[in-house]
């Protein structure tokens, strides 16, 4: 049995977000299984997902800083800036 919703995210700003309890809300909305295999897609050219544990603050906190310092806002070198001046650096987060 396969079994697909598509959820739709608010706009959120650069950074690392928690969409834990969206998720959860949309499995809720489908039909029990006792065993299964979750596939989240996203479907936005300049966002990522990155599955982590979440026992600790602090480590997203480093993460965003960490790619903060690594990939940084309006450089004159990105070439993907259709949807803004923030679209390239977003996507490496």
């Amino acid at each position: 049995m396969w079994q697909q919703v598509e959820i739709q995210l608010p706009p959120m700003r650069r950074g690392f977000h928690l969409i834990t309890d969206q998720i959860e809300a949309a499995l809720r909305n489908m039909s029990p299984v006792s065993i299964g295999l979750l596939h989240v897609q996203l479907l936005h050219t300049s966002a990522s997902l990155s599955i982590n544990e979440n026992a600790d603050p602090s480590v997203r906190r480093d993460m965003e800083r960490h790619f903060s310092h690594m990939v940084p806002e309006n450089q004159p070198y990105y070439e993907h800036v259709h949807e803004g001046n923030d679209d390239i650096s977003s996507n490496c987060m």
